[in-house]
């Protein structure tokens, strides 16, 4: 039924196409420039992938793309149905916002990037947020988020978290510089990361809030 309910909203199918490919576009770029510094540098193609993979940006993208792109095929299978989930884009969403606004308050002073390595910065960073919460604003049924989905959303920080801090114990490459602790500290380290945990909260219940008003202003 929601599937159903997004094709059939005005525009949908357009916008989502044009954010799909946008999406899709910012992270080949990224897989790219990332390759290409491998091979360059004459290291593992392999890691490479890895190392793509491993961000949370990366993952919250492609998690972005991929909804995009089951919202505009009219196949019905169990993926398809999961992306299109209100209660899944929500997740989705409050995920992206997080990429952007802890890029921007926490990453972005660190580094000036060039070339494509701005574009794919501000596509994955920036854009393709505030693109991917108009498309949930717009186009996704309204009206069935509940506090305990804001609960299960933490699941997927929380996994990154101890996945990167793990990966950074084997190998000394902690991705983020704020939670690498063979910089900061393992007390640092885990404060930051409860903060921006924290911050994923807030910004669940500011989506939850969300979804109630445009409910109620649709009844």
């Amino acid at each position: 039924m929601h599937s159903d309910q997004l094709q059939l909203a005005a525009g949908h199918k357009r916008y989502a196409t044009a954010a799909a490919v946008l999406g899709w576009f910012g992270l080949a770029v990224q897989l790219y420039l990332i390759l290409i510094a491998r091979w360059e540098d004459q290291a593992s193609v392999i890691g490479g992938l890895v190392k793509f993979f491993s961000f949370f940006t990366v993952l919250t993208n492609t998690l972005v793309a991929v909804a995009l792109t089951c919202a505009i095929t009219k196949r019905h299978s169990a993926g398809h149905r999961f992306f299109r989930s209100p209660i899944v884009c929500g997740g989705i969403t409050v995920s992206i916002l997080l990429v952007g606004i802890a890029y921007n308050l926490l990453l972005r002073h660190l580094w000036q990037p060039e070339g494509w390595q701005r574009v794919a910065d501000e596509v994955l960073h920036d854009i393709m947020p505030l693109a991917f919460l108009a498309y949930w604003w717009l186009y996704v049924p309204k009206g069935l988020l509940g506090l305990k989905h804001v609960l299960q959303w933490i699941a997927y920080p929380a996994i990154y978290f101890a996945y990167v801090l793990l990966r950074g114990s084997l190998i000394g490459d902690y991705v983020y510089p704020f939670i690498d602790i063979g910089t900061i500290g393992l007390s640092k380290a885990f404060i930051n990361a409860l903060g921006v945990l924290a911050g994923f909260v807030m910004l669940g219940l500011v989506l939850w809030s969300a979804d109630r008003f445009r409910a109620s202003r649709s009844l």
